[in-house]
């Protein structure tokens, strides 16, 4: 299947060293990566990436999610309207049913993107829209036992008065987690799931490796967010769940655990994580 649009015409990194535990991507968007689907998870298995869970933004994107989950058994759904959607004004009643619908299909695992960007939506109504369309997702997530994937930009402290005032569903995963060690430690007390993406690999980001070393390990994953985010040493060039392996190696150097004891939380979390 070929995926439905391109983020960038740039030559593809190089595939990295293979892990000797598979691991999964628990975040992507293979639908805007460009290319084939069925290739870019052969290239990903080649490393060692031998599951991936594919995230929507939109109701098209949704779909897209369901049915890549269906045709492929390393691939596992996410439905949701992404904070910025929902800051325009696309979180209505009916394409929130339509994520609903498709939220109670088996092969859609977790309710996400989801949550709050003050980054890219500015101003009062923009924010209010947001957090109402976070809410509705916290329901449908706990409506259908399901896990929820949280964007979550620059709004650490109202993304976590939402969780606490809605009640977190069971399962609650920070996608591209980008807060620091303290804010780590609120999240694990809560029992929620941390993913790192490439920020982790980048020089500046000593605070986030230092929540990536006190995150404990029954909490950690790790995703890429492809095609966006690339770890280093290829930062600006086109992700892809195959460049995986360079985050998880980041990410035990930044514990100083071995790569393999690490690999081997991230598959068990992310089965957890998903009910995979």
């Amino acid at each position: 299947m070929t995926q439905r649009g391109s983020r960038s015409q740039q030559e593809a990194p190089p595939a990295p060293a293979p892990l000797a535990v598979p691991v999964a991507d628990s975040h992507c968007h293979l639908d805007i990566m460009g290319g084939d689907v069925a290739e870019q998870l052969r290239a990903a298995a080649a490393v060692g990436i031998d599951t991936v869970v594919q995230i929507g933004v939109d109701v098209e994107s949704s779909r897209l999610s369901a049915q890549l989950a269906l045709e492929f058994a390393n691939v596992h759904g996410a439905v949701a309207l992404h904070p910025n959607e929902a800051g325009r004004g696309q979180a209505t009643a009916e394409a929130l049913e339509q994520i609903a619908t498709l939220a109670r299909l088996p092969q859609v695992k977790a309710i996400g993107e989801t949550g709050l960007d003050h980054f890219r939506t500015e101003g009062t109504d923009g924010h209010r829209l947001q957090e109402e369309s976070f809410r509705a997702h916290l329901q449908i997530a706990k409506d259908t036992g399901k896990a929820v994937v949280i964007h979550d930009r620059d709004a650490h402290e109202d993304v976590l008065r939402v969780l606490r005032e809605e009640g977190a569903p069971e399962s609650v995963v920070f996608h591209c987690f980008s807060g620091d060690a303290a804010m780590a430690r609120i999240c694990a007390d809560a029992g929620y799931y941390l993913s790192f993406a490439g920020p982790v690999t980048f020089k500046p980001n000593d605070e986030l490796r230092a929540a990536a070393a006190v995150c404990p390990q029954d909490r950690l994953l790790v995703e890429t967010d492809a095609p966006f985010l690339t770890p280093m040493p290829y930062r600006g060039r086109p992700n892809a769940p195959y460049l995986v392996p360079l985050t998880v190696r980041a990410i035990a150097a930044a514990r100083g655990a071995d790569v393999d004891e690490v690999c081997h939380a991230l598959a068990a979390n992310t089965k957890r994580a998903f009910a995979l």
